[in-house]
């Protein structure tokens, strides 16, 4: 259907009209010579160019008008999932995901691209699922609160660069964030999701602290380590193996999982990443009230461009106009 924001300004149609009264009770000339224009009383012309030239002043202050009152289409009214998740995902942004340990088709990729690619399909099939996105490093940053708008939380995910928060690993800070961020919400399952490839080092909240404002807001941890442990590296002395993880902290993620109740996964490669997240898939939903909208189409442009078109045709009448009786020479 159809509708104006303001239809209230409707009542400017009527603005010439008072401006050609009071012209005719003074019996002054008006000050807004385009307004008396377009509410004159002229008689019909005999030609249809004449007729349109008098019409027009009226069709373009009718189009700006309408154009004022912001017109809109409103489509079928839309039904949200009554079950759904709120979950907060934090990524680690620290320098040590940059390590390419990760491999797609034979081919090495570091760990934060292979984050969002994973990562990336996992928010793609959230439908009915509330996502909100927390980023860190040598501090933790929130891109997105907890929000419908899953094209957003994509969107801000795939600009993710490195050393865009530093190149440490505030764990404490990213789960503080989260259940600060979580307790804005009425819902009854508070889940933050957080990978991690580290150890803390950063930060003005221990995890220790940070886990147990999540206890208290019964906030549940769902804890990720990745990279790989095993990693060939050429040397000037040949090749060896290292293990590219020796810095992961797997006690502490496992410590924030296990008691807050959620779990912890260690993703070594791509594809056992991408299986954690289809386990994660499986996170109990909750019971909402049903949320309905309509979608909105602005059609405030087809009137301006209207009126603009009508504007032109009628200056260019005017300029061929006064060049066919302009006195020769």
């Amino acid at each position: 259907m159809l509708e104006l924001s303001y239809p209230w300004l409707l009542l400017l149609l009527a603005l010439p009209f008072l401006f050609k009264k009071r012209q005719q009770d003074s019996g002054s000339a008006l000050s807004l010579p385009a307004l008396a224009q377009v509410a004159s009383t002229a008689p019909p012309r005999k030609s249809w160019q004449q007729y349109y030239a008098a019409l027009s002043p009226a069709l373009i202050w009718l189009c700006l008008v309408v154009a004022a009152c912001q017109p809109r289409w409103l489509g079928e009214p839309v039904t949200l999932p009554q079950q759904g998740r709120d979950l907060m995902l934090a990524i680690d942004l620290s320098g040590s995901m940059d390590i390419n340990d990760m491999v797609l088709d034979g081919q090495p990729m570091n760990r934060l691209t292979a984050v969002k690619r994973v990562v990336g399909d996992f928010i793609s099939q959230r439908r009915g699922d509330r996502l909100g996105l927390i980023l860190f490093a040598d501090a933790a940053y929130q891109q997105t609160p907890l929000t419908y708008d899953l094209a957003t939380v994509q969107m801000f995910l795939d600009e993710t660069q490195m050393k865009l928060v530093g190149q440490r690993t505030a764990i404490g800070e990213a789960i503080g964030l989260a259940v600060k961020r979580l307790n804005m919400y009425e819902t009854s399952n508070k889940v933050l999701i957080l990978l991690s490839d580290g150890a803390n080092n950063a930060g003005n909240i221990q995890p220790l602290e940070a886990l147990e404002l999540a206890k208290a807001a019964g906030v549940k941890i769902y804890t990720v380590g990745v990279g790989a442990e095993q990693m060939v590296q050429q040397t000037v002395f040949g090749r060896r193996t290292i293990n590219p993880s020796h810095d992961l902290d797997e006690q502490l993620l496992s410590q924030l999982a296990e008691q807050t109740g959620g779990r912890y996964f260690r993703a070594r490669s791509l594809p056992e990443l991408a299986q954690i997240y289809r386990l994660l898939d499986q996170l109990e939903p909750i019971s909402r009230d049903s949320l309905t909208y309509r979608p909105q189409h602005s059609l405030l442009h087809w009137p301006l461009a209207l009126a603009l078109l009508l504007s032109f045709a009628l200056a260019m009448r005017r300029i061929n106009w006064r060049r066919l009786y302009e006195p020769a020479g």
